[in-house]
């Protein structure tokens, strides 16, 4: 209870420590500029002044603590890839060298491509799926709930629920793992599933399409309450039936709202680090970048160098995404 009460009154001093804050700034900004017994040619300019200010005021804490958790570990990162495993001694590129002759990268960088081209579609696809369908049936939105509810669970939870279905016991006893208890009763032999090499990736991806389909059936799903009937009941009038509707008349239509979905997960599979940790620690050849950039930061003494390094590449792997994501979206919104 102690860890209760002390939250709240954490929750409690921040909110109150904002409202102080804006509302004593906004004061001092009047007090600086005054509206009152001044003449109308001063009220004006100090009105715009003070509106030109206000705004930088208020983003201003937030601008701070923006700059200081995400720009400074940026410049901070690249800092550290140029030295040694201290993070004082100047190497210059030699980390950058070491990581692209190294098989656990090379191995991370090809698991990471797979992720790529698979966690996104799938993802998508089933998302679209399953928003157009549960739009048709009465009890489309208890579905919906359903579906979305591995959204709430953090990804070391989902892992540890994946972990039981594909828990494996010795040939003979009994299999508590679901996936092994179907193989054992139809007649198949039971496997150490995340041990066996490349499927293992596989089976470790299922975990994150099974997070990631709820998050694109929300968005998918309102970007089709969002396309105008006509187009539809012109299209059946036209004699178009189910599918040709689907993939000529809706899909188009909602185009920009299926890049956002994808280019989002593609920005989460690119930092994807929970499962793979929670599921083998990168064994079994399911190494990812993310977990790599973990192990040489933080384990067998810490290489701050080289885990920065890491870290530097899968930055630079994520930008290209997230400014055409950007451009998608400034696109769509001057189309509107």
């Amino acid at each position: 209870m102690e860890q209760l009460y002390y939250s709240l009154l954490v929750m409690l001093l921040g909110v109150l420590g904002c409202v102080f804050y804006f509302v004593g700034s906004n004061w001092l900004l009047i007090m600086i500029f005054p509206i009152n017994h001044v003449s109308n040619e001063k009220m004006a300019k100090n009105i715009r002044r003070a509106a030109a200010i206000r705004p930088w005021l208020f983003l201003g804490p937030a601008l701070f603590f923006l700059g200081l958790y995400l720009v400074y570990p940026v410049f901070d990162s690249l800092f550290l890839s140029l030295h040694g495993r201290n993070g004082e001694d100047f190497v210059g590129l030699a980390n950058y060298q070491w990581l692209f002759n190294d098989n656990e990268f090379i191995e991370s960088l090809t698991n990471n491509l797979l992720w790529l081209l698979i966690v996104p579609a799938l993802s998508t696809f089933l998302g679209l799926i399953i928003a157009a369908l549960t739009d048709r049936i009465g009890w489309g939105n208890i579905a919906k709930s359903l579906i979305f509810m591995p959204m709430a669970i953090s990804f070391i939870g989902a892992s540890i629920i994946w972990k039981f279905v594909y828990d494996y016991r010795a040939e003979g006893s009994d299999q508590i793992g679901l996936l092994n208890a179907v193989v054992e009763y139809f007649g198949g032999t039971p496997q150490a599933w995340i041990t066996i090499p490349f499927w293992n990736d596989i089976l470790l991806m299922v975990i994150l399409i099974w997070i990631q389909t709820g998050f694109a059936m929300v968005i998918l799903s309102a970007a089709l309450r969002g396309i105008p009937e006509e187009t539809v009941e012109a299209a059946v009038l036209d004699g178009a039936n189910g599918i040709q509707i689907f993939f000529k008349i809706l899909i188009p239509q909602i185009w920009g709202a299926i890049a956002v979905v994808w280019t989002t997960i593609t920005i989460l599979v690119l930092k994807v680090f929970d499962i793979v940790l929670a599921m083998t620690n990168g064994q079994w050849d399911t190494q990812v970048l993310a977990n790599m950039m973990f192990d040489w930061m933080f384990r067998g003494g810490g290489d701050f160098g080289r885990g920065a390094a890491i870290a530097v590449i899968i930055m630079v792997a994520v930008i290209p995404v997230m400014v055409w994501n950007v451009r998608q979206a400034n696109a769509q919104m001057e189309g509107r």
